[in-house]
């Protein structure tokens, strides 16, 4: 057997198992895991399921293929992918931390150190906002002590929840003007 021979085999074998991989891709109904019949859940339409990424904002409802991503309708210097409620907020919340870096286009700021009210040490943070959405997956917050020493998961995550609080506050005093 030569060495293209065996070549030209293998490659036909993987390429079967690949195909027979996907046999079972949209074969049916969608069931709750306990294999009980009648639980509610059925499988969604390619309509349907265009409509609720549409209504969640991750689609662009003008696009139609694959080929409008390269068309070049949207100019990219207008679109701006930062929440401006987070983006106010984070700046608000950690008003005590000197500003070195900000990049809305990015959604990235970045602190020097400063004191909080209060405390003896000093910390600096980094912030990305990296969503449209008004959502805690669309923060990230890293702080760092002075001398090296990164905070605790639960500090981190304090700061994250008042910047979200903080981000609430500013919609609601805006929807009301």
């Amino acid at each position: 057997m030569t060495l293209s021979s065996m070549f030209v085999r293998i490659s036909a074998i993987c390429a079967i198992a690949f195909i027979s991989g996907c046999g079972n891709i949209g074969s049916g109904s969608l069931s709750s895991g306990d294999g009980s019949a009648g639980s509610g859940l059925r499988e969604r339409t390619p309509e349907e399921a265009r409509q609720s990424l549409i209504d969640a904002g991750q689609l662009d409802p003008e696009r139609e293929t694959i080929w409008d991503l390269f068309s070049g309708q949207r100019d990219p210097n207008v679109t701006v992918e930062v929440n401006k409620y987070l983006w106010n907020a984070s700046l608000d919340v950690l008003n005590f931390l000197p500003v070195q870096t900000v990049d809305p286009f990015t959604g990235v700021i970045s602190t020097g150190y400063g004191t909080p009210p209060g405390g003896g040490r000093a910390y600096r943070a980094t912030i990305l906002i990296q969503d449209p959405a008004l959502d805690a997956r669309a923060l990230n917050v890293s702080i760092e002590r002075r001398g090296g020493g990164s905070v605790s998961p639960e500090t981190v995550r304090a700061v994250e929840d008042a910047i979200l609080t903080r981000a609430r506050q500013l919609r609601i005093q805006d929807s009301q003007l």
